[in-house]
């Protein structure tokens, strides 16, 4: 068994798309839009065959995203090295985006950092 695939709501699913093309390398497929709905949606593709389906739909909820709320809370992209981390991470980081935590080895041995990313939600960045 796997996860198929991972999914989320967005304002803004052209920004969304971009966000994810540009920082972790994803390739999307054409936008799928059902017209009676309004339901949008891509699929981005990742190195390893991982995908994250990005959403849209007239009637979402745009809430404040506490760190602390229970539920899903970051997606973790592994980018092959510490060096990569350190890279990609300040990339974002002059892009704009807030960082949570710089880059570091966790006490659970992990090497990541933590950056809040497209529409405040969080995204680790490891080995």
């Amino acid at each position: 068994m796997k996860i198929d695939h991972i999914a989320m709501y967005v304002n803004d699913l052209e920004a969304a798309k971009e966000f994810f093309i540009k920082y972790f390398n994803a390739s999307a497929n054409n936008v799928y839009h059902n017209k009676r709905t309004n339901f949008r949606s891509y699929f981005l593709c990742f190195d390893n065959g991982a995908r994250l389906e990005i959403m849209n739909k007239p009637e979402m909820i745009n809430e404040d995203k506490n760190i602390s709320r229970t539920g899903y809370i970051h997606i973790a992209f592994s980018v092959g090295s510490k060096e990569k981390v350190n890279k990609l991470t300040n990339q974002i980081k002059n892009d704009g985006y807030k960082i949570i935590s710089e880059p570091r080895t966790t006490g659970d041995g992990y090497y990541e950092s933590c950056i809040i990313g497209i529409e405040e939600n969080l995204i680790e960045i490891t080995v």
